[in-house]
């Protein structure tokens, strides 16, 4: 669409503070029927002096009416702020939101039916962003795909007053994607640290960059009004130019915060240089949580943790698996991230949510999503509130309440491994641990019922990918299978009949008597993660599948440092299958495996020797690229099977005819 300059701003004086105007005179160029993108995280990066001077402009004017509002992530308090101060009948007669839980004004406009309401995945938003910056017809994403998203389960509508598609369902060489519409925007409300008198923006005070960016691109592109909040005025040109995150070519008015309290680092706090890298704070040994059904969940979940994994932990029960990580010494063994982009340190929690001490990067958004969406998180903590026999989860709506799905359906989709996280029931607790058993209470509201309200993750789509997900409470563990949800694992003192099936809309699949969760989970000191995770003895890294013919080796951050340790897997794999006297498959997990360079082909003719005698088939797999092609080649050279899977899906997949 041709660039057409917002007809109000040729109206505009221009002064010799360039682009600097007041926050009323900034919002009184807003019209009605205004498109409007905001960004912000919570509290982080959100332009509230702006946002309250258009709220005072409407309460006091009438004007502007019948707003269009779009945001990626959630932008509140769940009271007052944010973007609540927008959550009038009559200023807004659309909204495209990502995230609605922390939006009760606007979330209350929509349940009611006031306005037309659509809820999208956080992710697709900020790509939208960006893909209508470039002028393009909208964004083309293969995520919502199964959920309530979907055309063909509401596309996204969340009330019957809305009616216009914005999804639509489009096939492509026989694959399923969803294409998400673009819609031109007028109005850009953002938020930064510095401004020059040019309009260049800096970010250096901020816990992130956010979608500034392609917001400010995308509205500048669409003819709009770009303005953005700052704590402080520079002269013109002085600001690095490495440093400026909105170049002034796309800025139209600068806004000076006039009331630090509107312009908070975050909703909790006002400021705090960690958040915004640019300091490292000291980081104190943690307080051990007390434990409780919350901590009890966060550790068992904790187990799933692998070195050198790149995690992402939802909001909510997930935050809880941070300090358990802290506590057992292994937080610095993996990278810890946030959709809106923070990569590294320590995830902040509650109303910080989204910023992160001592952290490695901060990028932009729609970069993040790339990654996530690309596959390139390891492993996913995220809550639930409902689930199904066939593992769909909703975390997103529940009668009269809109939570909305935020980043939720990207990161459930696209993480390699995903761990749900909740109490059994939705009650107050009524836990106690008495001689490192549970006795629960009684009641509680369902959470595994028979039909989930909706659905914020497909189960079947997961299955068919063979994606492995965990469901965890402080009761039980259950595992996805393609027939559904199999129990696996139950809590020490917990009554299976009594206190699972009994509360349960459906009956889970038992193949086999459920295990006891492991008892440290359930004692009040440290659990000793980061032995378990580091220092596997061998004898725990082979496991045999009797029914399935499968022989399971872990070489999961072993190193092969000595011939002593070849001759080790040697003896123990004859130890496991020479009383066979048959042929079985095998599958090996290399991830992060380490081999001294001069060992390489006494361990290519050992796993030669093993596979002639032993194996009818075997695979393997690691994540890493490197170890794919330095194994790949060595057993290439010695007639073994030499293509290497990048997942244990794969692996399984490809082992039997």
């Amino acid at each position: 669409m041709p660039h057409q300059t917002h007809p109000l701003l040729s109206n505009r004086p221009f002064t010799e503070k360039g682009k600097v105007v007041s926050a009323q005179e900034a919002v009184n160029l807003i019209r009605d029927g205004d498109a409007v993108a905001t960004g912000g995280f919570v509290g982080i990066g959100f332009a509230e002096h702006l946002a309250v001077a258009l709220e005072e402009r409407f309460v006091t004017t009438g004007q502007p009416r019948d707003l269009t509002l779009m945001y990626a992530a959630g932008q509140g308090d769940g009271k007052n702020r944010g973007l609540n101060h927008l959550g009038h009948e009559g200023l807004v007669a659309r909204v495209i939101g990502g995230h609605w839980g922390l939006v009760p004004k606007l979330q209350k406009l929509a349940i009611e039916g006031r306005i037309q309401a659509w809820n999208l995945p956080q992710g697709v938003i900020s790509h939208l962003f960006r893909d209508i910056a470039a002028g393009k017809p909208g964004t083309l994403s293969r995520v919502g795909l199964g959920t309530f998203v979907d055309p063909r389960l509401g596309g996204g509508r969340i009330n019957d007053v809305t009616t216009e598609e914005r999804v639509s369902l489009l096939p492509i060489d026989g694959e399923e994607y969803l294409f998400y519409k673009a819609l031109p925007l007028q109005v850009a409300l953002l938020r930064g640290t510095t401004a020059d008198t040019l309009g260049n923006i800096s970010m250096e005070r901020e816990a992130l960059i956010m979608e500034s960016l392609a917001i400010a691109t995308a509205v500048h592109n669409s003819g709009g009004l770009v303005i953005v909040q700052v704590e402080r005025l520079a002269k013109r040109g002085s600001l690095p130019a490495q440093s400026v995150r909105i170049p002034g070519i796309l800025v139209d008015c600068v806004v000076v915060c006039d009331d630090p309290e509107h312009h908070w680092q975050t909703f909790g706090t006002r400021y705090n240089p960690a958040y915004s890298g640019e300091i490292k704070a000291p980081m104190a040994a943690p307080e051990p949580i007390p434990l409780s059904a919350r901590k009890i969940i966060a550790r068992r979940a904790a187990f799933e943790l692998k070195p050198n994994s790149v995690v992402n932990l939802g909001i909510g029960m997930p935050e809880g698996v941070g300090p358990v990580a802290s506590e057992e010494r292994v937080l610095e063994l993996m990278t810890l991230t946030a959709e809106p982009g923070v990569i590294g340190g320590l995830p902040a929690s509650g109303l910080n949510f989204g910023a992160a001490l001592n952290v490695q990067a901060i990028i932009d958004q729609p970069a993040q999503f790339d990654f996530y969406d690309g596959g390139g998180l390891d492993i996913a903590f995220l809550g639930m509130a409902q689930v199904d026999g066939q593992g769909n989860v909703n975390v997103s709506k529940f009668g009269p309440r809109l939570a909305g799905a935020g980043g939720f359906i990207n990161i459930s989709q696209n993480a390699r491994r995903v761990v749900f996280m909740g109490t059994f029931v939705a009650a107050v607790e009524e836990l106690a641990i008495v001689d490192g058993e549970v006795r629960v209470g009684e009641g509680g509201v369902r959470k595994f019922v028979a039909s989930v309200e909706q659905r914020t993750f497909s189960g079947a789509l997961a299955a068919a990918e063979y994606k492995p997900v965990l469901y965890v409470t402080e009761r039980c563990v259950f595992r996805l299978t393609a027939e559904g949800l199999v129990l696996d694992e139950i809590a020490p003192g917990v009554d299976l009949e009594r206190d699972v099936l009994a509360l349960m809309d459906f009956t889970p699949l038992m193949p086999v008597p459920p295990r006891r969760m492991d008892a440290r989970i359930f004692r009040d000191e440290a659990m000793g993660l980061r032995e378990h995770l580091l220092d596997q003895p061998l004898a725990q890294r082979f496991t045999f599948d009797a029914a399935e013919e499968v022989f399971f080796i872990n070489f999961e951050n072993l190193k092969i440092s000595a011939q002593a340790d070849i001759d080790a897997i040697r003896e123990t794999v004859e130890a496991w299958l020479t009383p066979l006297q048959r042929k079985v498959y095998a599958i090996v997990n290399y991830d992060h495996f380490r081999i001294d360079e001069d060992l390489l082909g006494a361990y290519t003719e050992m796993v030669s020797d093993l596979e002639a005698r032993f194996y009818s088939k075997v695979t393997r797999y690691t994540t890493s690229v490197f170890l794919r092609m330095k194994l790949g080649d060595a057993f290439e050279a010695r007639s073994v099977a030499a293509h290497i899977y990048e997942s244990a899906e794969e692996a399984r997949a490809h082992l039997k005819p």
